[in-house]
């Protein structure tokens, strides 16, 4: 099993940034990606961006030119730079990995942007 714990989240202002940060534990071997998802209130968890051991990254549309992904070094840890962020990018995060076949996923890290 894989456990994953995000933090980072909080209220900005429309225009602003923050760091998302997600740190893994447990059998961390078994991680090929890691990345991110949001969940808006009423909406379905959409997919903003991965990052597999390969190296490949992969955005959302949405959030391209604006938000960066990356790994740490010890590729237990993900990261998510969220630039320039608007009222439509206010939702639940969540950390997720892949391997093994089984996905995990944190509890959610909730980002509010204000108007």
């Amino acid at each position: 099993q894989v456990q994953l714990v995000e933090s980072g989240g909080g209220l900005v202002q429309a225009g602003g940034s923050l760091r998302l940060s997600c740190a893994a534990s447990g059998s961390i071997f078994s991680i090929n990606a890691m990345g991110w998802y949001r969940q808006a209130p009423g909406k379905r968890r959409e997919l903003v961006a991965t990052f597999t051991n390969g190296g490949m990254r992969n955005y959302a549309d949405f959030v391209k030119g604006r938000f960066t992904i990356s790994r740490g070094n010890t590729r237990n840890t993900v990261y998510l730079q969220m630039n320039s962020l608007n009222p439509e990018d206010a939702a639940v995060y969540y950390c997720w990995s892949y391997g093994g076949g089984l996905d995990h996923w944190g509890k959610g890290t909730l980002v509010t942007v204000s108007s």
